[in-house]
């Protein structure tokens, strides 16, 4: 049976790889001086160097999760033109999005009995969750069933590695991850985190490094100790407006491991409202998170 695979738009995915494999984004929302903005709208691009001059500025910045009516429209479509879904959501762990998806799902099942209906929770995000889809995507044009893909997620999810850093403890520290004190400490002696996501979708510190560059060779490092066979590995790498950065990352996982593939796009606006300009994050399939 044809399915279709929906994500959100915290997938981070390039307007190219959403297009070329028919992927649908629900899209999150963000506030800046009283103003919503969509995330992402299909076939725009969205101003991201735009946003990050916010952010640099230090203007307030909200974040919302897809709405319920949204969901309804998207599925609802789909299911009417005969199509399956598999939808592929931004961790529960960090924001409502994957449980409102979810529930509206578990409606849709009623209406639709004849329809296959099934998702999975990434517990990732930004191109983690990204990462995840467009292997996803892969599976299902090699001729892969929506049930294969969805037991392949579920395998794998846990596999994902989001490793990251930020040069600017100030967004964390508004976003009640770091403290005032911690913060202003960090950034006195430029320390500098590197945090990966856990097995239930949270972002968490585990060590502290001195320097901006240490802290980009960090998550390379991590890469090279959990990487399973990177040479056979697509890979990705997001950055909070700091191309250059991303880049050095990329060099030298070329250099040390030669993955098959690195793709580097933007940290959208919901994410990057939280973690700021300066971040940078790897990903890749690994022994474990």
């Amino acid at each position: 049976m044809a399915y279709t695979i929906v994500t959100d738009s915290s997938c981070n995915l390039t307007e190219a790889i959403i297009e070329n494999n028919n992927i649908k984004i629900l899209p999150l929302h963000f506030i800046v001086d009283n103003k919503a903005y969509t995330s992402y709208t299909e076939g725009e691009v969205t101003d991201l160097k735009q946003f990050y001059t916010m952010m640099r500025q230090k203007k307030a910045i909200t974040t919302s999760q897809i709405t319920r009516g949204a969901c309804e429209t998207c599925f609802a479509d789909l299911l009417d033109k005969q199509q399956d879904i598999l939808y592929i959501g931004f961790s529960s762990g960090l924001s409502g999005t994957y449980q409102t998806a979810h529930m509206v799902l578990e409606e849709m099942k009623e209406k639709y009995p004849k329809r296959t209906i099934l998702d999975v929770d990434t517990l990732g995000a930004s191109l983690g969750e990204g990462l995840l889809v467009y292997l996803a995507a892969q599976k299902k044009a090699e001729g892969a069933g929506i049930e294969a893909v969805h037991t392949w997620l579920m395998d794998n999810r846990l596999h994902l590695c989001h490793w990251f850093t930020v040069d600017d403890l100030f967004f964390l520290m508004r976003g009640g991850r770091v403290s005032a004190a911690a913060a202003a400490f960090g950034s006195v002696l430029g320390i500098k985190p590197v945090m990966h996501m856990d097995d239930a979708g949270h972002l968490i510190p585990v060590e502290k490094v001195r320097g901006r560059k240490k802290s980009l060779h960090a998550l390379v490092d991590k890469m090279q100790a959990l990487a399973i066979e990177p040479e056979n590995q697509t890979v990705f790498i997001s950055h909070g407006d700091c191309l250059e950065d991303a880049k050095l990352v990329a060099d030298r996982v070329k250099a040390t491991m030669a993955p098959k593939e690195i793709l580097i796009n933007y940290v959208d606006p919901v994410i990057g409202a939280h973690c700021g300009p300066g971040t940078v994050a790897l990903f890749f399939l690994g022994k474990q998170r």
